[in-house]
């Protein structure tokens, strides 16, 4: 694993409100990410964070005190909170620190509506506290399934099928959960494969478009570059022109229909 540079801050507030279409609020334990996505578009954090110039993955800012920072008052009834919208709030760090598990001892006390979103099995460790909220669902994203594709998207990221059979685990232990297919990237993700395999072990199957954007792009055509060249040309069509996305849409939920499966499509929605 490369070196990461990790730094300690306190914070005002660990739950801030949300711009996201299916949150009202997030919370977020740590600043950047290990896993090193290099399409994630949460890396548009480090202007506002203090990590300009730095590699997306290469950094994580420990919110020490984010535990004590939930209140009553900051948990508002009725109302979502998302955990991990720009970070991933199981990534390997969470394993010495244990902020995610003592937001969730907090979180307790109040019993929101909660949902869970991350790429790693170490969400297990906390079975013991999901299984105690009364509101919960937790989703696992996976975008795709080969792995050596994988390790270049995602470096540090649990592999794919390890999310798939903690997934498994969570929907055997009561827990309601979703995969989310996330980024979908046109003509390698095989969003059907992936609906196959989990479709036992889910309560929903959630759709994401992958989202081109300035800060990403670089990295995504060098990917393609050396894996899918024959692609370039229709990832830069696709940039500019969104019928590609419609008409999988389209396809997406015929299928979902067909075989009887739940499912939500979340393409070209507000970021943050």
């Amino acid at each position: 694993m490369n070196k990461i540079k990790v730094k300690k801050r306190r914070v005002k507030s660990a739950i801030t409100k949300s711009g996201l279409p299916n949150a009202d609020y997030v919370l977020n334990p740590y600043v950047g990410c290990q896993h090193g996505c290099i399409y994630c578009y949460a890396d548009f954090m480090k202007r506002f964070t203090g990590h300009n110039g730095e590699d997306w993955g290469s950094f994580v800012d420990i919110k020490v005190n984010a535990p004590e920072t939930i209140t009553a008052k900051s948990v508002k009834k009725d109302s979502l909170i998302l955990i991990g919208s720009v970070t991933d709030a199981y990534q390997a760090i969470e394993a010495k620190y244990k902020i995610t598990r003592k937001c969730l001892e907090r979180l307790l006390e109040f019993q929101p509506k909660l949902e869970i979103l991350t790429k790693s099995p170490l969400i297990l460790r906390d079975l013991d506290l999901l299984k105690k909220f009364e509101n919960l669902r937790v989703g696992m994203s996976v975008g795709i399934l080969d792995e050596k594709l994988a390790k270049q998207l995602e470096p540090q990221a649990p592999p794919p099928q390890k999310r798939l059979e903690a997934l498994k685990i969570l929907y055997q232990q009561g827990i309601k959960t979703y995969l989310f297919i996330s980024p979908i990237f046109p003509e390698i993700t095989d969003f059907k494969q992936l609906v196959k395999l989990v479709k036992n072990d889910v309560d929903q199957v959630l759709f994401e478009n992958l989202n081109i954007r300035a800060n990403n792009r670089k990295r995504i055509f060098e990917f393609l570059k050396r894996n899918k060249p024959e692609l370039a040309n229709l990832y830069e069509k696709i940039k500019k022109d969104g019928s590609y996305w419609n008409d999988l849409e389209r396809k997406i939920a015929k299928y979902c229909r067909k075989n009887k499966i739940g499912y939500k499509i979340y393409f070209r929605h507000k970021t943050i």
